[in-house]
């Protein structure tokens, strides 16, 4: 039986206008199977032409929108649990505001889920702008099944976040998203692994994920790599990692935040991706199994809600 379904979108202030329409359009207007709503969490003031942006979007939809406007900027994981919990439906689809959705996207997403998985994901084309233009881009596939989800989640992340469905139900009783600087989405997946959710990944690209010129540069740095080792000593905690594979993913992964942008960007590209017209011709991605596991306890800080306002008109 089909059920109705929430998307989830979170803007804030660095997104382009441009870039949310076709986002927009892509996930709403142009799906073979519609959200029955959409939740916008706008985090914290946007300006003017982004507010203009989505102004005109939620009086064009096809579907009910509600915007959530966050009194200050939050922050990705605060604005996610917010938004959660102003979602109507236990379906949950996510949706970054600078990517592009297929067409055909939920109607092969939904059916998994109301088979009874928790958790679905897909692979993505990462397109720069010309690839938009051109339709060229390089095909990053994650493991498809349960037990190589979970094994790699031990050593990165299993999941493409903006291509995801989820029941809320399953990620509020892992705990939901906490703060965690750009990886609160692992976290949460990890969490939600451990606590017995079924999670599926498709290997079919469904979401076109947009890397501008200073995405890999963004990947590395001091920053980067505080967030990465709490996490690694996160995931310890919680039982999820064992030691060998903490001080192996803090060496490895925390190394990677260090070394020189370009070369970061090759070392990535040649681990995780393949050319799409390579793809399109038969080649595969290999996919790593992995033994059945049991479950460990989560634990970890909770988000505190900011102030909430909704209504039609942007705040100075």
């Amino acid at each position: 039986m089909s059920e109705p379904f929430s998307l989830l979108l979170p803007v804030y202030r660095g997104d382009r206008p441009d870039h949310l329409e076709a986002a927009f359009r892509s996930t709403v207007h142009e799906q073979l199977r519609r959200p029955d709503e959409v939740v916008v969490v706008q985090d914290g003031h946007i300006g003017p032409r982004l507010a203009s942006a989505l102004e005109r979007l939620e009086s064009g939809s096809p579907a009910p929108v509600r915007r959530l406007r966050l009194s200050h900027n939050v922050g990705l994981a605060q604005a996610l649990q917010c938004g959660l919990a102003a979602c109507r439906y236990d379906v949950v689809a996510r949706m970054d505001a600078d990517d592009i959705s297929m067409p055909h996207r939920f109607l092969v997403q939904l059916p998994v889920i109301e088979a009874g998985a928790d958790l679905v994901g897909a692979a993505v084309l990462e397109v720069e702008e010309h690839d938009v233009r051109a339709g060229g881009g390089v095909l990053r596939v994650p493991p498809t099944s349960p037990a190589a989800i979970a094994e790699e989640a031990r050593w990165r992340n299993p999941f493409n976040h903006p291509t995801v469905v989820y029941r809320r139900s399953a990620v509020l009783a892992a705990g939901g998203y906490r703060e965690l600087p750009f990886m609160e989405d692992y976290w949460v997946f990890t969490r939600m692994i451990a606590n017995g959710a079924r999670v599926e990944n498709l290997a079919e690209p469904l979401v076109r994920y947009r890397v501008d010129a200073g995405a890999y540069e963004r990947k590395g740095g001091v920053r980067q790599l505080r967030s990465e080792l709490m996490l690694q000593r996160r995931l310890r905690s919680e039982g999820f990692t064992t030691a060998g594979q903490a001080v192996r993913n803090g060496v490895v992964r925390g190394g990677y935040r260090l070394v020189p942008t370009a070369l970061r960007r090759r070392a990535y590209r040649r681990t995780f991706t393949t050319d799409a017209t390579a793809a399109a011709t038969g080649t595969v991605l290999p996919l790593p199994v992995a033994p059945p596991w049991h479950r460990h306890p989560s634990a970890g800080r909770s988000v505190t809600p900011p102030v909430v306002r909704t209504g039609t008109e942007e705040d100075a």
